[in-house]
């Protein structure tokens, strides 16, 4: 088996040297032999992994990449491939949950009640937070972003979020879980707020099918690297 350098691998993939060592040191890459001076040597299967590693960040991100591999390299196949499958049924209930915003859009973005209606169905920031099961830390997150305008009590200063509060804090929620920045959804929210139209809300949901798209295509190439250096490491 041929040996190669730092410089080898790095060279492949246009990233320095020092970030293949990194690679190595986290377990992203099997453990290099030392010379007598102490400088590594790389073979194949050491290449074949960072190719496997680099695949495999589009289609599961750094950190999951990086468990999966130091699984593999620990010899817990198991264990990589649930970390696998958690991933697979995370994009599917991304994928179901696009799919439930898209049936649902025309109902969220409807016309806000009458004043009286809205008057009589207000929540408080700890109801709201039940609601949609995040913490009252995020919704003032997202007042401070502009994504949410309650009113306040004038004598305790508390505040009471409306039917169209809750239809935006909604909105926020199903885009962040599309990974939106929270400015980017305070443009949305905003354009719907004045225009009373879907189509900021149809554009931004558009992109999140992309992302979903590309990377479910990117989870193909990675069982397929995947498959190959699993191989490699058993023969």
């Amino acid at each position: 088996m041929r040996t190669l350098r730092p410089s080898d691998l790095a060279r492949e993939h246009a990233i320095s040297t020092q970030a293949v060592r990194n690679y190595e040191e986290a377990g992203c890459l099997p453990p290099a032999q030392r010379t007598p001076t102490g400088y590594r040597i790389y073979t194949d299967l050491h290449a074949t992994a960072l190719r496997t590693y680099l695949t495999l960040i589009p289609a599961y991100g750094h950190a999951t990449a990086g468990h999966i591999m130091r699984a593999l390299h620990e010899d817990d196949l198991d264990k990589a491939l649930t970390t696998i499958d958690r991933a697979h049924s995370q994009l599917l209930q991304d994928r179901e949950t696009l799919s439930s915003v898209r049936r649902a859009v025309d109902h969220v973005v409807a016309e806000p009640p009458s004043a009286t209606t809205a008057s009589a169905n207000t929540r408080t920031i700890g109801e709201l937070a039940h609601h949609l099961r995040v913490t009252p830390a995020t919704l003032r997150a997202w007042e401070n972003a502009g994504i949410l305008t309650p009113q306040r009590d004038p004598t305790t200063g508390y505040r009471h979020y409306s039917p169209t509060d809750l239809r935006d804090a909604e909105l926020a929620h199903i885009l962040r879980r599309g990974h939106y920045r929270l400015d980017r959804i305070a443009a949305v929210i905003g354009q719907i707020r004045t225009a009373g139209s879907t189509e900021a809300l149809s554009t931004a949901l558009d992109h999140w099918q992309r992302n979903l798209t590309a990377q479910g295509i990117a989870m193909l190439d990675a069982a397929a690297a995947l498959s190959r250096y699993s191989a490699d490491l058993r023969s």
